[in-house]
């Protein structure tokens, strides 16, 4: 009788793992399915219909959606928002600026790779598609899109549990201590190299308003390598917002409602083209983002004449007044692969000492003051966790104005 109890307690046990081993794989199942259609779902609601489809020698599909189907207008405050195709004032000084910059341009003209395909036609903005593989590389459906939480610099903190948060390592100039309506600078551009998949490298402005705790605003703009975001290293044109820290609002580019975009030339995520070579031709862009003072939206320009499109002032509490800091520079993610500091490079991969052609560069660095005036800054700052790692040198003079050199190679002998 007890071999017989034995047998059917072993019976007994390989029908319930049986039955868990169903229920497990049926539970995987309807996980997966429903990730399946929440990925679809997402992808339904940013690829929005397409007037024409350009396909990039880099493997993008550029939707040419028309100007009134964007994204942006997914957002409820936009539903019966009247589009502002222009702004109703530039920051004065900006003509004479770009006039001055391009009779003494040094480096050639920069454009999109996906230009030598087709243009998207007028009343209608180019969007990179997004693909479900993108989707799917982002650690929730919810996340896609978006940065993660205090990523940005905080110059002004001394507390070392906050320097490296996040993983995130920075070579910055900057400018506090006063209200600011608007920045601009021209920065090569370079395809740094990246060890990690989850890491990225990017060189941007950051126009800031609020604390650096829950409640910081933030407008981002400039070129980035996120293997993670577009599946390649290419370098790309990205912009950023957020209202609360990057905890619930904001994103890159078009990936949510919020930039609205009047431009049918320059597509936000697409690859920049051609780049910078170390010891060779020099290619920058330059970046102006500033505070409409009638209508009161944040405006984006890119280079000497594309006026891309506008934030609403709505969507922020503190910029919806005025900036009080400005930042420029290059961050990277540092995920210590294999405990060690990542070797993903900052900029061009050199040290700011190697100087021009060599290093990278922000120059003509400036800021919309509250006349609506483009002027370079009295004075800015410096800030790096780790300059061994990346660093960040500042100069001024010549047709150059207020510049600065950063970056590095991250790892090295000095930085294990």
């Amino acid at each position: 009788m007890a071999a017989h109890g034995s047998a059917w307690q072993g019976m007994a046990w390989i029908l319930a793992l049986a039955t868990f081993l169903s229920c497990a794989v049926v539970g995987t199942g309807r996980l997966e399915a429903k990730q399946r259609l929440d990925v679809q779902r997402h992808l339904r609601r940013l690829n929005k219909q397409a007037v024409k489809s350009i396909e990039s020698p880099d493997g993008d599909i550029i939707d040419c959606v028309h100007l009134s189907r964007q994204p942006a207008f997914d957002h409820p405050f936009l539903k019966n928002h009247t589009v502002q195709m222009r702004p109703a004032f530039h920051p004065e000084g900006l003509l004479f600026d770009e006039r001055e910059v391009a009779s003494h341009q040094r480096t050639p003209s920069i454009s999109q790779l996906w230009h030598q395909k087709g243009r998207c036609p007028e009343n209608t903005i180019p969007i990179r598609r997004t693909k479900r593989d993108d989707v799917l590389r982002a650690s929730s459906v919810k996340r896609y899109g978006r940065k993660k939480h205090r990523s940005i610099p905080n110059p002004l903190s001394v507390d070392p549990d906050l320097l490296n948060e996040n993983g995130h390592q920075h070579a910055i100039a900057y400018v506090e201590g006063d209200t600011y309506y608007g920045a601009k600078a021209t920065m090569n551009v370079w395809e740094p190299k990246i060890q990690q998949a989850n890491e990225f490298s990017l060189s941007q402005l950051w126009i800031l308003g609020g604390s650096f705790g829950a409640d910081l605003n933030s407008i981002e703009a400039g070129w980035q390598v996120s293997p993670d975001l577009y599946g390649d290293n290419n370098t790309r044109l990205f912009t950023y917002w957020t209202s609360d820290s990057y905890e619930a609002t904001g994103c890159y580019n078009l990936l949510c409602s919020g930039f609205i975009q009047v431009n049918s030339e320059i597509a936000m995520g697409a690859t920049i083209y051609p780049i910078s070579k170390y010891g060779g031709s020099q290619y920058d862009i330059s970046i102006l983002v500033w505070k409409d003072p009638k209508e009161g939206h944040w405006w984006m320009q890119f280079g000497d004449g594309y006026v891309l499109g506008y934030w609403p002032s709505f969507l922020f509490s503190y910029l919806e007044d005025g900036a009080t800091m400005i930042e420029w520079g290059g961050e990277v993610v540092n995920s210590e692969p294999d405990g060690e500091h990542t070797s993903t490079a900052m900029g061009s991969g050199h040290f700011p000492g190697e100087g021009f052609g060599k290093a990278s560069y922000f120059r003509n660095v400036q800021i919309v003051d509250a006349s609506n005036d483009l002027r370079p800054p009295s004075e800015f700052g410096t800030f790096t966790e780790q300059s061994s790692c990346y660093d960040v040198q500042t100069g001024n003079g010549g047709r150059w104005g207020h510049y600065f050199y950063y970056g590095g190679p991250g790892r090295n002998s000095n930085c294990p």
